[in-house]
């Protein structure tokens, strides 16, 4: 079976490809191959820090290799929090101080607009592709909602009256930015398929 390495240890990232992969293509994560530093995202957009991540563990494992990257573009702030969506209150990263400046920043805007986007980046033998999953929507004005992570209980996806966080994981992957992205990831991989 080949052997491709996932640049993440998010366990519900992982669980999610592993998942859609079973049987068909063993996922390994940095942990398991042994790789235990932070890798660098000081890319100027999505795309470059997944490939950023993907070339690193590539080079330095010579392992078929995919990483991601997600970021939510809010329309009232120029299309911030963008590329530092994970890092937008400062470091140490916090999803709570995100959210919190992000509601904050947006307290006197009546245009709410926003959209999630996720970039895939893979390598593969000697090439490189990659996969992108967007989701329109809007910020809601208070948290809703105990499931996901990061932005999930402030972002309400169009078409929706509940925030990501308040959906089930498998309605919320189904439409998600990250859904879309992995599915044409995986039906790329299992196409791939020698």
């Amino acid at each position: 079976m080949r052997k491709i390495c996932f640049a993440s240890n998010n366990p519900k990232k992982l669980e999610e490809i592993r998942a859609a992969l079973e049987g068909q293509i063993e996922v390994v994560s940095l942990k398991e191959l042994g790789c235990h530093e932070e890798l660098e995202e000081t890319g100027k957009t999505l795309k470059d820090n997944a490939f950023q991540k993907a070339r690193y563990v590539n080079q330095k494992f010579g392992i078929d290799c995919f990483a991601d990257d997600t970021g939510l573009e809010v329309q009232a702030l120029d299309g911030a929090p963008g590329v530092y969506s994970g890092r937008f209150a400062g470091e140490p990263r916090s999803d709570e101080r995100n959210v919190e400046l992000l509601l904050k920043k947006l307290e006197k805007e009546s245009n709410r607009s926003a959209r999630f986007v996720t970039v895939i980046a893979l390598l593969l033998g000697n090439r490189e592709y990659s996969f992108e999953g967007e989701v329109q929507g809007v910020i809601t004005r208070e948290k809703s909602g105990t499931g996901g992570f990061g932005y999930d209980p402030v972002f309400m996806p169009s078409g929706y009256d509940k925030t990501f966080a308040a959906l089930s994981m498998a309605e919320k992957n189904q439409i998600s930015h990250r859904g879309i992205a992995v599915r044409k990831l995986v039906s790329f991989l299992l196409g791939e398929k020698e």
